[in-house]
Order: structure tokens, then C-alpha cells, then sequence
């Protein structure tokens, strides 16, 4: 390698591995047959399994109210830390298990990864719950439309924290060797 001079710019050696998407929609295209409605249907599922625990906890907010002759009413001023807190803990936790996936998702047979193949952790499965809740509150539902534009029916909050919904391997292999190709593409 010959010297450098004095006016040439140093380098200093960073180098940036981008990685390939780990799910292609041409040559898998098991991985995303039929996700988008059975994602909505597991969202569904999982407000209602979010949902029944903050009902309750309303419930014996108000006997305690009730109780307390109206002096207890100030534990509903915690009442939507409470509940943003058990959301993300859901998701964070959901996610981020050995299945990558919620409840809801769990039932659909579908499972959440990183674009490039890696499972989703605590942290993630939190940001992505923020991520859709922000683009839904400020761009509408609208935006929920994107999937349907996309190659590999990615939302924009999918795209916005890099990961991906796909069917789980037991259900993308039972739709493969039902192709008419017979499992070869």
C-alpha cells in the first residue's frame, strides 16, 4: 500500500456490514401468505387480553372510591401510567419470549422477527407497541394501508423499528408442500 501524503484525507478504517433481508417474499412467498388479515385478527385477541386486567383494576378503583366516601378517587390519576405500563410490559414480554410473537399472534400462527432473521427482545417488542401507537395517533389509520403496498407486507412501524411478521415455521412449511408445486418453487 503506498504512503499517504499530508493533504490526503486519513482514513480510519470503519467499516458498516449491512446485512440482507433474511425473508424473501419470491423465493418464500409461504412466509407471508395470508398474514395481513390474521395480524389484524391477533391485534384484536391482544386488546382484549390487554384490556381485561385494566377493566378490573377500574372496577376496584371505583369500590375503593365508593369506599373511601370519594377520598380514594385519587388512585385513577395512576390509572393511565398503570395502564401504558402493563401494555409495553405485555408486549416487551410477549415478543420478546422464545415464541416472538403475543398471544394473539401465537393463536394465528404467526411469529415477529428482525429483517434480517434475528429473534425480537424485551426492548423491541416495547418500541415496536410505541412505534404503532405513535403512527397510528399522528398519521392516522390511514397508515396502516402501507402493507398492502409492500413486497414483504410490512407496516410502517415494522419498518421504522426493522422487523418483520411472518407465518411460524410449523404453518409456512404445512402451506409449502400445499402449493401446487409440491414444496419446489
Amino acid at each position: 500500500m503506498p504512503a499517504m501524503s499530508e493533504s490526503e484525507p486519513k482514513r480510519i478504517g470503519l467499516s458498516v456490514d449491512v446485512k440482507p433481508h433474511a425473508y424473501d417474499p419470491v423465493t418464500h412467498p409461504e412466509l407471508f401468505e395470508g398474514v395481513l388479515p390474521r395480524r389484524v385478527v391477533a391485534f384484536l385477541i391482544d386488546v382484549m387480553i390487554i384490556s381485561v386486567p385494566l377493566i378490573l383494576l377500574a372496577a376496584f378503583m371505583a369500590v375503593f372510591t365508593v369506599f373511601t366516601l370519594g377520598l380514594g378517587a385519587f388512585v385513577f390519576f395512576l390509572y393511565g401510567p398503570i395502564a401504558v405500563i402493563w401494555a409495553l410490559i405485555y408486549y416487551g414480554m410477549t415478543l420478546g419470549s422464545a415464541a416472538s410473537a403475543t398471544i394473539g399472534m401465537r393463536m394465528l400462527d404467526l411469529e415477529m422477527h428482525t429483517w434480517y432473521g434475528s429473534p425480537v427482545y424485551f426492548v423491541l417488542g416495547a418500541v415496536h407497541a410505541i412505534a404503532y401507537w405513535l403512527t397510528v395517533s399522528f398519521l392516522t389509520p390511514f397508515v396502516l394501508l402501507v402493507p398492502l403496498f409492500t413486497d414483504r407486507k410490512r407496516a410502517l412501524h415494522d419498518m421504522l423499528v426493522g422487523t418483520i411478521v411472518i407465518n411460524n415455521a410449523p404453518r409456512a412449511a404445512a402451506l409449502r408442500s400445499a402449493s401446487p408445486f409440491g414444496g419446489r418453487d
